[in-house]
C-alpha cells in the first residue's frame, strides 16, 4: 500500500481526475454450457451445445464511481495484448491518473509490461476474485448475450460480444460494480 501511495504522490501535480478502475479479462467462445431455461410443462427443453474450443478475450476496466468503462476484444490473454489494452485505457483518459486494480495474473506483472505514465497498477490478494467487481460484469455479459447460444464462427462470437458490451448502460455498470465498500471509501458525506 505504501508503494501505491508513493505512486499517487508522484502524480500529485497533474490537472485531471484520479480514477479507481477495476480490470480483468474473460474468454468468450464457440464452446458453451447449457443454462437453465423455461419450457412448457411436460416437455423437455432442447438446448443447443457446442464443444468447439475457439475463443476471443474481452479486456475490460470499469470505474464504479462514475460508471465509465473501457473494453477491448483481443485474440489472446498475454503481455502483448495487455500492453495494447493499457495503451487504449490511457488514451481514453489522457488527462487523468488511473489507479488500476488487477489480479495477479502473469501478464499483469510481466517485466515486459509497458505501463503508460498515467496508469498505476495495484493488485488484489491472490484467490480473492470476489474483490474485483468486473467479475460480475462478465457474468452479466454471459447472461445477456451468451446464454444457450451456438455461434457458427468466431466472428459471430465477437459480433455478439461487441453488441452485448455496447448494450451495458452506465446504470447497469454502476449497479453491478458500485459495492458499498468501494463507494464508502471514496464518497464523503
Amino acid at each position: 500500500m505504501k508503494e501505491l501511495q508513493a505512486e499517487i504522490h508522484d502524480h500529485s501535480g497533474h490537472d485531471g481526475k484520479v480514477r479507481l478502475m477495476f480490470q480483468d479479462e474473460a474468454g468468450f467462445g464457440r464452446i458453451n454450457e447449457p443454462k437453465y431455461c423455461w419450457c412448457e410443462k411436460g416437455t423437455c427443453p432442447s438446448v443447443p451445445c457446442h464443444h468447439i474450443r475457439k475463443y476471443r478475450y474481452a479486456y475490460g476496466a470499469v470505474e464504479p464511481l462514475t460508471d465509465e468503462s473501457c473494453f477491448l476484444i483481443m485474440p489472446y490473454c498475454n503481455t502483448v495484448c495487455m500492453n495494447l489494452f493499457l495503451r487504449e485505457l490511457s488514451n481514453q483518459f489522457p488527462d487523468d491518473i488511473v489507479l488500476l486494480c488487477c489480479d495477479g495474473t502473469a501478464w499483469h506483472k510481466s517485466k515486459m509490461l509497458d505501463i503508460p505514465e498515467n496508469i498505476v497498477l495495484f493488485y488484489i490478494p491472490p484467490y480473492t476474485t470476489e474483490m474485483n467487481p468486473i467479475e460480475q460484469i462478465w457474468k452479466e455479459i454471459r447472461k445477456l448475450g451468451f446464454k444457450n447460444e451456438v455461434f457458427i464462427s468466431l466472428d459471430k462470437v465477437v459480433d455478439c460480444l461487441c453488441l452485448t458490451i455496447f448494450s451495458l448502460l452506465p446504470e447497469i455498470i454502476s449497479h453491478i460494480t458500485g459495492r458499498p465498500w468501494i463507494l464508502n471509501a471514496f464518497i464523503s458525506d
